[in-house]
């Protein structure tokens, strides 16, 4: 794991809406919500931590590689050869659907984190994240945050199942989303316009002629691939500590959006509200091979379970 990870302890700080100051560290850890035994034995600690996550997303410029235009259609290749290997010509009633929760989650698992509670709770974390990135004032994390979520879905069952709460588990809730939405506004920065935000960028990718579909959704991307410099930044939030899968996700975002645009991003990265910490990767051939390595063997598995 090639990944850094930084902590800042003290004193938060808001953070200057800047560009060519931005620097070349890639973590943050800036508070924690929950206590968590850290299971990263390869974690790089280092003192000179950004001050927060706007200012580890995109480096400093001149330090930014030419942009690669050309390794997406090797991916392709190496992908769709792949396929061919697992699938051979059969033909699939259905096609095969490979996400990042894919990647998370190979084996069976009881994880909390897939509880209705814990992903009401990333929904709505995602949602202050949504509102954050164009500017809004937040006030009420819980209520601004379900208010934007209603607005965009309506009814849903998950909107439901908060509206079945009782009083003392929604108030948990509430209080549970507060604390990691905090986590975020302290440590999120304001997000300069000029950088083009967008928030929950979704994405899909079809192989063998549609027998496989990669699909994936980006919590926020900034930076454009219209530049002669790698320039896109990619950045998954998640209500759960970071671990293997959160890793394997980032690169699977990178892959993903190269396939996309053609266009391979500067830098992927993975912020925990749990646990206020960073992981950033700057995206490279080794690691946009080693997500096509992981895709494959996803498919593999999924293929194997019909």
């Amino acid at each position: 794991m090639n990944h850094e990870t930084y902590r800042h302890d003290g004193e938060h700080h808001h953070c200057h809406d800047e560009d060519g100051k931005d620097r070349d560290e890639h973590s943050a850890t800036l508070g924690r919500v929950t206590v968590v035994r850290k299971s990263c034995a390869m974690t790089t600690l280092t003192d000179s931590a950004p001050r927060c996550v706007v200012e580890a997303l995109r480096g400093e410029r001149h330090s930014r590689p030419k942009a690669d235009t050309t390794s997406g259609a090797g991916l392709r290749a190496i992908l769709e050869d792949g396929i061919y290997e697992v699938l051979g010509a059969d033909q699939l009633a259905q096609p095969l659907v490979v996400r990042a929760s894919s990647l998370r989650n190979i084996a069976p698992t009881s994880d909390i984190a897939l509880s209705p509670l814990s992903r009401v709770r990333g929904i709505l974390v995602n949602h202050i994240l949504r509102l954050l990135s164009i500017g809004a004032e937040v006030s009420s994390p819980f209520d601004d945050a379900l208010e934007a979520w209603r607005l965009e879905v309506g009814t849903s069952e998950l909107v439901d199942y908060i509206e079945r709460l009782d009083g003392d588990d929604r108030a948990r809730l509430s209080t549970d989303v507060t604390a990691h939405s905090i986590t975020l506004m302290r440590s999120l920065g304001s997000v300069p316009s000029r950088w083009l935000p967008r928030s929950a960028v979704r994405a899909t990718q079809h192989l063998s002629a549609g027998r496989v579909q990669l699909r994936d959704l980006v919590d926020l991307m900034v930076g454009t691939t219209s530049s002669d410099l790698a320039n896109v930044a990619l950045v998954d939030v998640t209500t759960s500590p970071l671990g293997e899968g959160a890793e394997r996700s980032m690169r699977y975002h990178a892959l993903v959006q190269t396939l996309r645009t053609s266009v391979v991003p500067l830098r992927t990265s993975a912020f925990s509200t749990a646990t206020g910490e960073m992981w950033s990767l700057d995206v490279d051939s080794e690691l946009l091979m080693r997500s096509a390595n992981e895709v494959l063997s996803t498919i593999e598995h999924l293929w194997s379970q019909r």
